[in-house]
């Protein structure tokens, strides 16, 4: 993460919203890129706990959660506040290009 440069990461925006008029289309339309390319299921930790991301999906207030599990316990995470392993899976430049479009 953080090695695509801003010119990249519009490049990417630009061709997730090409058709999107409102924020809600453009979150859509990033959410889908997000959801092609990200390779799932990844493990990562989380407040020093081991998880299993998923998935992700839409927040009902809007963002972008990634679905994570740990035995039977499952719950979301902001995608934007998900601590990514090192080295980070295929396709974590789009959680780069969804930062840089709603920072």
């Amino acid at each position: 993460m953080g090695t695509t440069s801003t010119a990249e990461l519009e490049a990417m925006i630009e061709e997730a919203t090409v058709d999107a008029y409102s924020e809600d289309e453009q979150l859509a339309g990033l959410f889908t890129l997000l959801e092609e390319h990200l390779a799932l299921p990844f493990t990562t930790a989380v407040l020093g706990v081991e998880v299993t991301v998923r998935g992700i999906d839409l927040a009902p207030d809007g963002g972008i959660v990634a679905l994570c599990s740990r035995g039977g316990t499952r719950q979301s995470i902001g995608i934007l506040e998900l601590p990514l392993p090192d080295p980070a899976p295929e396709g974590a430049e789009w959680i780069d290009a969804y930062r840089h479009w709603a920072g």
